[in-house]
């Protein structure tokens, strides 16, 4: 069994090296491109998301030819016969585009002819335009994954990793073995009500998200995005027309309507491809040099090339030779006028000779059109390019749309690179990484209670033998919740199959420390299971895994009440799909009842050493009657400690306060007046200053400082009881550091 500090160490989320140190590099790279190989080499499994123009092709041609083994490079349509020419360019030999199998050091593959060649033949493998395996369907991309799973190394490139949100990334990283997207989500991801597709990274887990990231990929906008010159790598200027054209009005109505709803844009766009066709057609017979147009119907398609003048079509029905041919005839300036479709040659064709480019009209698809727009308006571009959007009236929501995702998107890549900046420097030039946040420590303490600012495990080892008479307390409930960033706190755990490993090292000291024959009373509840994180919806026996923790400790089950919870109230705050009335008419199957709260109490084997004795005016029938009832249906929710003082900026919603009256039944039945009562997990208090109110005595430990300052706020406001807890127990002593 690993110590403790080994199980802490092995909790920290980076993806380690697995690579090998480059050798004499291509002097014909740029320093940038230069450094970042030689980081990827020696990552061994590593992802460059850098932008278009950057140098994509190159670097990974360089990679790959530092490999030990045969390479692979997977690439989008048309790309392939693209990134020979690249490497004839820099110099780099053994490069074979091919679609069968070959004996070539190199071999360059479009996606579509995966299936043909067996991953065993490579030591390492490249993906192209990586983000386009969103593209394609899951089971396509579970090949992808699956099939590559055992290649020692792995290389993705993308200048779009993740155009919509964070939680795209976890293509890369599952296909890089970084982190299936099961466990990202359970590590550093959480969703706000029950709209599960809105998932954010927690606001704790923020740091350690972009630290993970950095250990497997490197992000870059522009060489001064690493501390480099900028110089070559300056974009020209971007100019986008929008034309709209008028739409078609519907029968009865004055104006055309806007179309909203999916069904309502795609109609639009089939009944206004005669006007949008035609303001194309004028814009593209009256200019000179090249022209792109891009489309996405096969009718806008065939219109078009009818419309304008020497205009040459590709089409997803078109030969894969046809294809080839034609965007390969574009690229050499044979062909004047090019109408293809984003879907198509959108992604990692390098087209800076053609400064001119169309829309007739947009797809719900952002990363499409940005990509689209890449193909021209790149580093190495000499000439402003000009971007016609021709759209119809009645497409307004569609230009809308792809506006607001084009706001978002810069802004994540922003984000992206603001927060990988430093962590990317520090791993491309070989600067040390910074250390973490320093681990606290400190205690305080009143007449009748001790709090103390740590490790619970930590602290609880400086306990003696069979010194606690009763603990009660509410754990992390696994990653439900994040309370900190620190490596210690429970609910930093990737999932609980990991929480139940660290909190088997706090139960371990638990039974130590607790007297023969007393109890512990947890409170806890089944955890939900989203489609998001697992692929099904349900529930997680959070209860019966903390039920069997506490038996391989040694606890004995004892017993547990089941604490109701108002099901409309759950329903209305998590807007959970087995919860909504609606879902009864839908499929009633999916429908199931709310998650009560449980108080579980496990028992520590031995004889008690001394009773706890009640009489019958001290605890009546009555009173035994209602408590010993299974169900408490008479717990008011809102029966806690004040806790939003306690609260920081980084804090997630809800820190699940445990209910006074929870507490005082369990205390009232377990415990006699001055006993110590210990709370591992003490958070703001609520144990120790109902334990103070009733004449026993408290034990806190927690982690979290904010939580620690008002704990000792809270119990130095209850009700004091006479007492020490141990004689050698120091008296407000200030926090101090404490190596991790």
């Amino acid at each position: 069994m690993k110590t403790y500090a080994e199980f802490l160490t092995s909790k920290r989320v980076v993806d380690p090296p697995t690579g090998i140190e480059p050798c004499a590099g291509n002097g014909m790279l740029f320093p940038f491109q230069a450094d970042i190989v030689r980081w990827a080499l020696r990552r061994g499994r590593a992802a460059i998301f850098a932008d278009c123009g950057l140098g994509k092709t190159p670097m990974q041609l360089e990679w790959a030819r530092q490999i030990p083994g045969r390479v692979l490079i997977l690439t989008p349509l048309a790309v392939a016969a693209q990134t020979v020419r690249e490497a004839a360019k820099f110099g780099i030999e053994g490069v074979v585009y091919s679609r069968t199998p070959c004996d070539a050091p190199i071999v360059v593959t479009n996606y579509e002819m995966l299936s043909h060649f067996d991953a065993a033949d490579f030591g390492g493998i490249v993906l192209d335009e990586s983000s386009i395996l969103k593209s394609y369907d899951g089971a396509f991309r579970s090949e992808v994954i699956a099939k590559f799973a055992a290649t020692p190394f792995r290389l993705a490139c993308t200048a779009t990793p993740a155009p919509n949100d964070h939680m795209e990334l976890a293509n890369h990283a599952e296909f890089l073995g970084a982190m299936t997207r099961v466990e990202m989500l359970a590590t550093f991801f959480t969703h706000d009500g029950g709209e599960t597709s809105k998932w954010r990274v927690k606001r704790h887990a923020q740091k350690d998200f972009w630290r993970w990231l950095c250990s497997w990929a490197v992000m870059i906008r522009k060489p001064s995005d690493l501390r480099y010159e900028d110089d070559g790598f300056i974009l020209p200027a971007l100019r986008v027309h929008p034309v709209v054209t008028q739409g078609d009005t519907v029968e009865g109505m004055l104006f055309p309507v806007e179309a909203i709803t999916l069904g309502e844009r795609l109609g639009a766009r089939r009944a206004s491809i005669g006007h949008r066709v035609a303001a194309c057609a004028e814009i593209v017979n009256d200019s000179q040099g090249q022209f792109l147009v891009w489309c996405n119907l096969n009718s806008e398609s065939e219109s078009l090339v009818r419309a304008i003048d020497g205009a040459v079509e590709v089409r997803g029905s078109d030969s894969i030779e046809a294809k080839e041919q034609r965007l390969m005839a574009f690229s050499a300036g044979e062909i004047r006028v090019l109408v293809t479709k984003p879907s198509i040659a959108g992604f990692g064709l390098n087209w800076q000779s053609c400064s001119q480019m169309a829309f007739v009209g947009l797809s719900d698809s952002y990363e499409q059109y940005y990509q689209a727009v890449r193909r021209c308006w790149r580093f190495g571009q000499r000439s402003p390019v000009h971007v016609y959007v021709i759209t119809a009236e009645t497409e307004g929501a569609v230009v809308a749309n792809i506006q607001r995702k084009e706001r978002d998107a810069t802004a994540m890549a922003a984000s992206m690179v603001e927060n990988m900046h430093d962590l990317n420097e520090q791993a491309v030039h070989g600067v040390k990484a910074r250390t973490r946040d320093e681990y606290k420590t400190g205690r305080e303490s009143g007449t009748g209670w001790e709090m103390v600012l740590g490790d619970c495990v930590d602290a609880l080892r400086a306990l003696p033998d069979d010194s606690i008479d009763f603990s009660v307390y509410s754990p992390p409930f696994a990653s439900l919740y994040t309370y900190s960033a620190s490596d210690r706190d429970l609910g930093n755990s990737k999932n609980v199959d990991e929480f139940v490993v660290h909190y088997g090292y706090v139960l371990a000291e638990l039974y130590r420390v607790l007297k023969p024959g007393r109890n512990v009373s947890f409170h806890c509840m089944n955890l939900p299971i989203s489609k998001e994180r697992e692929g099904f919806i349900g529930l997680r026996d959070f209860r019966g895994e903390m039920i069997r923790a506490h038996q391989d400790a040694g606890f004995i089950y004892h017993s547990e009440a089941c604490i109701w919870k108002d099901p409309v109230t759950a329903m209305q705050r998590t807007k959970a799909l087995g919860l909504l009335h609606k879902q009864i008419k839908k499929d009633s199957c999916m429908s199931r009842q709310g998650i009560a709260d449980y108080l579980v109490t496990m028992r520590k084997h031995g004889v008690n050493p001394e009773p706890v004795t009640h009489t019958n005016e001290s605890y009546p029938v009555s009173l035994w009657q209602r408590i010993a009832s299974p169900v408490w249906t008479d717990i008011n929710p809102s029966d806690t400690l004040q806790h939003r003082s306690a609260r920081e900026h980084d804090d997630e919603r809800h820190i699940c306060p445990l209910q006074l009256e929870v507490i005082r039944r369990a205390l009232a039945l377990w415990t006699n007046p001055g006993d110590l009562v210990l709370s591992p997990f003490a958070g703001i208090g609520s144990e120790g200053v109902v334990a103070i109110e009733m004449g026993r005595r408290f034990l806190g430990m927690e982690l979290k400082g904010s939580y620690y300052k008002q704990a000792v706020a809270n119990l130095r406001n209850a009700r004091p009881s006479a007492g020490r807890l141990f004689e050698e127990s120091p008296n407000g002593e200030e926090p101090q550091d404490a190596e991790v």
